[in-house]
């Protein structure tokens, strides 16, 4: 699974509901491991003017979520393995470290990466020392692979004096068969390995049909730039970052994908980066090309997603670069989105407001602690949600200490709050004797218009047992989207119960009047022990009849409006846009009880 807004919330369902604070509360993680480096940046590296970002606390949130909806793209990092010589910047680490490989695979894993590319100068030196931890690491690892870039700079005459560069170049294959070629953790495709390689053909003159033939095991060959799908012995091409070409390098890259598209049989590997800027590097010129707090880092996604779709894939995407600290195209310690995040409590209600760029935020994170560092997480909260009500959680009362966290999309920045004091008071009253979860899987779904998608919808008594039909039902339904249960009721008594939700939408989508391209939360609410209802609050007008419903809901305490699936909902109705995102709310209605939960629909 790609993604996982729940991670830490399903704790909440397991956890006995009793009244003292210290029964509630089971930490799933602390402040500390929330603030702190998480990546294998080097503990001591510190921000530096060319824009690189000091080691720090940032997401890990799959970088695949930032491509099109059912993308089957494979992503790599671009790794350089030359840290720790004096010829080098001191970034911290040794990249012969064994133990700093380690951390690298471990961080790439982490996020989601399915292999790394290496930039690798030839046999019998440092990096081949280091190309080597590399492969036995990517070992340990199942699925996870690597693939050598043999760089220009390793065309000199050292490793074959008095040879031809095009000996040379057999030489430096030859080796790599011999040593790399077998490890079961190489790239390949279609059987064969993947070698890539940088400015060879622009600094020397090859017969690459020679080349291949001199080898037993002839790699699968991929060149560079728009060029490099025309190649005599082209098997696919990769695109770089351009410092040089203007609009950050979204022409070049649009340029680049438009020529892969030419060649459909042949590999096209895209580029992702956050900038560039080699006013640090001993070889600098000036190059510079802006990070926008992360915005450029979203464009070059950006660019991919306005071609490419679940039907027309882009097969691979290279990361350029995991840890170029020299040229500040490294993504190793994270991409700063210049964004803070403070938040207050009025009553029982938690909100915050956002500084900067929210469209770098995947997600918010409640957490809540009784000793303000030891912290359990509630569900995750969607981008564009600014508030919740603390009584829609099953809290006892007592004193907490509250952070709210902006977490990054991929490889952006985590930012998160001071503590914030809470004095619950969400008392439960007599009369129930139960201890209900109500939630849906998958908590989002994706649909066109004329097709269907569904969820699954399950009740779980968490103790006693629970013996009244719960009756489902929709409500916040927009007018083109329609919703039925199978089956329409359930009872999970001392167990568990499922109704499988089908949501439809109109074969051609109306106007939104509402919020088109707006973001909704996705977070379920539960029964309150002995009969409370947990009321989600959402913060944020949508229409005044809405905002106006929702506080008569909250200011009652009990029963939330269920209304009929088809369309129908008791608030102001919102009709279903392509490209729209909106909230449907999944109620649960018993003689005793009412539930609810919260999943997001994409229209598209």
């Amino acid at each position: 699974m790609r993604r996982s807004y729940l991670s830490f919330a399903g704790l909440l369902f397991i956890v006995p509901m009793l009244c003292s604070a210290s029964s509630y509360l089971v930490p799933t993680t602390t402040l500390a491991a929330q603030t702190s480096n998480n990546t294998s940046a080097s503990n001591s590296f510190g921000s530096q003017s060319s824009g690189n970002r000091g080691a720090g606390n940032i997401s890990k949130v799959d970088v695949h979520t930032l491509l099109y909806p059912g993308a089957t793209t494979n992503i790599y990092a671009h790794l350089l393995l030359w840290f720790g010589g004096s010829d080098h910047m001191n970034v911290g680490y040794s990249s012969t470290d064994s133990g700093e490989i380690k951390n690298q695979i471990n961080d790439m894993v982490s996020r989601g990466l399915d292999g790394v590319i290496i930039d690798w100068y030839g046999p019998n030196n440092s990096i081949d020392q280091a190309t080597k931890l590399v492969m036995a690491e990517a070992e340990n690892h199942p699925g996870f692979t690597f693939a050598i870039m043999i760089d220009a700079g390793a065309m000199g005459p050292n490793s074959c004096w008095g040879c031809s560069s095009q000996q040379v170049l057999i030489n430096l294959l030859q080796y790599l068969e011999h040593t790399y070629f077998s490890s079961p953790a190489y790239m390949t495709r279609y059987g064969q390995p993947v070698v890539t390689n940088f400015n060879i053909d622009y600094a020397y003159s090859i017969n690459w049909n020679a080349v291949s033939g001199a080898l037993s095991t002839p790699p699968i060959f991929l060149f560079q730039d728009n060029d490099g799908f025309s190649h005599s012995m082209s098997d696919g091409s990769f695109s770089w970052v351009m410092p040089t070409v203007g609009n950050y390098g979204m022409s070049y890259l649009s340029e680049f994908y438009q020529a892969g598209m030419s060649f459909p049989s042949e590999l096209t590997i895209g580029a992702a980066y956050k900038g560039f800027n080699d006013s640090l590097a001993s070889w600098g010129s000036g190059r510079n090309m802006g990070q926008q707090c992360g915005q450029t880092w979203l464009e070059t996604f950006s660019e991919i997603n306005s071609l490419y779709n679940a039907g027309k894939q882009i097969s691979d995407l290279q990361l350029v670069t995991w840890n170029d600290y020299e040229e500040a195209t490294e993504l190793e310690s994270g991409i700063d989105n210049c964004l803070s995040v403070t938040a207050s409590v009025n009553g029982n209600g938690l909100q915050w407001a956002v500084n900067g760029n929210e469209n770098t935020v995947d997600h918010y994170t409640v957490y809540i602690s009784t000793d303000g560092q030891n912290l359990m997480a509630l569900p995750d909260l969607a981008q564009g949600v600014h508030s919740v009500n603390l009584c829609s959680f099953s809290i006892p009362a007592g004193n907490y200490e509250l952070f709210v966290q902006a977490v990054g999309k991929p490889g952006l920045a985590n930012q998160i709050t001071g503590a914030i004091s809470f004095n619950s008071t969400c008392a439960p009253q007599a009369g129930s004797s139960s201890n209900l979860s109500f939630s849906a899987s998958p908590s989002s779904l994706v649909i066109t218009p004329g097709q269907t998608g569904s969820f699954t919808l399950t009740a779980k008594t968490q103790s006693g047992s629970f013996n009244n039909p719960i009756s489902l039902s929709c409500s916040s339904v927009p007018s083109s989207l329609n919703c039925s249960f199978s089956p329409a009721s359930i009872t999970p008594g001392s167990g568990t119960a499922t109704s499988v939700v089908t949501v439809s939408a109109a074969s051609v989508a109306a106007t939104n009047s509402a919020r088109p391209g707006g973001v909704v939360s996705i977070y379920a609410t539960w029964l309150f022990p002995l009969g409370i209802v947990g009321l989600p609050f959402l913060g944020r007008k949508r229409n005044k009849h809405g905002f106006q419903l929702l506080s008569v809901l909250i200011l009652a305490s009990l029963g939330i409006s269920t209304v009929s699936c088809g369309g129908k909902s008791s608030g102001t109705q919102n009709t279903a846009l392509a490209g729209s995102n909106y909230s449907v709310t999944i109620n649960g209605t018993s003689a005793s009880s009412q539930l609810s939960t919260l999943v997001n629909i994409t229209v598209q």
